[in-house]
């Protein structure tokens, strides 16, 4: 089997913009989602938020992921999504552990109230005709896990539990795969990723849906320990991504040379000035890839370039230290 046809680009606000999912997909990303949507702005069609639903044929199979703390908003969104964007899935986030969205109840915030989310997954999935999915987390903190054979007891939709854990749950309420993060929300992103609870349920001949891990994939390598010691369905990557769309591909991450890899990074640059319309806000876009990617590790005495690379705040200052530093690979 060729796991590489399995490898997804997780969903990442700020990162997964059209220009870096279509260079993902370029790679081999076998599916691509959008950055989040806040249900509630795109009811009030907040221009920043109906950007996101822009999509092109190029990028399919792509997902839009929505996060809301109420049925109705989200329902209304994915209404709206559907009609607006016509992904090939709709994305429900119940995983996003940040304080000002799980705080709210949004997100990760829905591990605190399963039968909510429950609720607004059955609803969803009963408004609209596209497949809904869901992405969450094992649980809000260690003693309160979702997952496997070690429930939390605070769960009581139809007297509780029931020897189910909430992928069971979910599949009955409709969606159709879910994407599990082996963290808790109080890990944050902290410490390891944990996927012997994973792994559990892609081997619980109850759940049918497809069971696609996430957490600490930062190579092929982990990609393929992944499938074959927990089996699960697909593997998404996340922030490994981060200046190299290259990943998804063995043949690209071990043939281009750094010169090639960098090229693709500018090349990201000239997309991100054309879709965002303003040189400086494009190379403060463009900033996190570059700050983060592997191409320049092991160079000599870089530092003082990276600096001067990573003040730079006009394509011709950024293009000319990049050059520099294809001649010193």
């Amino acid at each position: 089997m060729n796991y590489e046809l399995n490898l997804f680009l997780a969903p990442m606000e700020d990162v997964t913009d059209i220009g870096f999912r279509r260079l993902c997909k370029r790679y081999g990303a076998a599916m691509v989602y959008t950055e989040f949507v806040a249900a509630e702005a795109l009811i009030r069609n907040v221009s920043a938020t109906t950007r996101k639903l822009t999509v092109s044929d190029d990028e399919r199979p792509v997902g839009i992921q929505i996060y809301g703390r109420t049925v109705d908003a989200v329902v209304e969104a994915a209404r709206i999504v559907e009609r607006e964007a016509h992904p090939d899935v709709i994305d429900l986030n119940f995983g996003c552990p940040v304080k000002k969205v799980a705080g709210k109840g949004a997100g990760a915030g829905m591990l605190r109230q399963i039968p909510l989310m429950l609720q607004m997954t059955a609803a969803v999935a009963d408004a609209v005709s596209t497949p809904v999915t869901v992405k969450t987390r094992l649980g809000w903190d260690a003693e309160n896990l979702v997952f496997g054979s070690n429930l939390s007891k605070q769960f009581t939709p139809e007297g509780g539990w029931q020897g189910r854990d909430l992928a069971w749950w979910l599949q009955k309420a409709g969606a159709t795969a879910l994407t599990i993060h082996g963290r808790t929300r109080s890990q944050m992103y902290t410490g390891e990723a944990d996927w012997t609870l994973i792994g559990e349920v892609k081997r619980n001949p109850d759940i049918t849906i497809p069971i696609i891990g996430n957490g600490d994939i930062t190579s092929l390598d982990d990609a393929d320990r992944a499938f074959h010691t927990y089996g699960v369905d697909a593997v998404m990557i996340g922030r490994a991504t981060f200046g190299q769309p290259w990943i998804f591909s063995r043949e690209a991450t071990q043939t281009l040379t750094p010169q090639e890899k960098i090229d693709i990074l500018v090349e990201l640059l000239h997309i991100n000035m054309e879709r965002i319309g303003d040189e400086y806000k494009a190379i403060l876009h463009t900033r996190r890839h570059l700050a983060a990617t592997p191409v320049f590790k092991g160079i000599p005495n870089f530092r003082p370039t990276r600096i001067r690379m990573l003040r730079a705040d006009t394509e011709k200052e950024l293009l000319a230290v990049l050059a520099e530093v294809k001649q010193m690979l």
